[in-house]
């Protein structure tokens, strides 16, 4: 399977999501832009990108009634 090539922020976004799971927090938007340093708006083309490739996937909320906002979880690279 060959690598998928990364822009630099694309790879910050996946990395920052990763070590969020990693650090047991919830990849909400607001930790991620934390995270990276940058802003809820600059991360939303990357999260699009990443997902649309198949490294990130979306969650809503799953308790009802709770909105926190979608969680973006990461999908191992090969």
């Amino acid at each position: 399977m060959p690598q998928v090539q990364l822009s630099a922020v694309e790879e910050r976004v996946y990395q920052a999501v990763s070590a969020l799971e990693v650090q047991g927090h919830v990849p909400y938007p607001d930790l991620i832009a934390q995270e990276t340093g940058m802003t809820e708006e600059e991360l939303r083309e990357p999260l699009h990108s990443l997902t649309e490739r198949g490294l990130l996937h979306r969650e809503d909320s799953p308790m009802s009634g709770l909105d926190f906002g979608p969680r973006w979880c990461a999908r191992q690279m090969a």
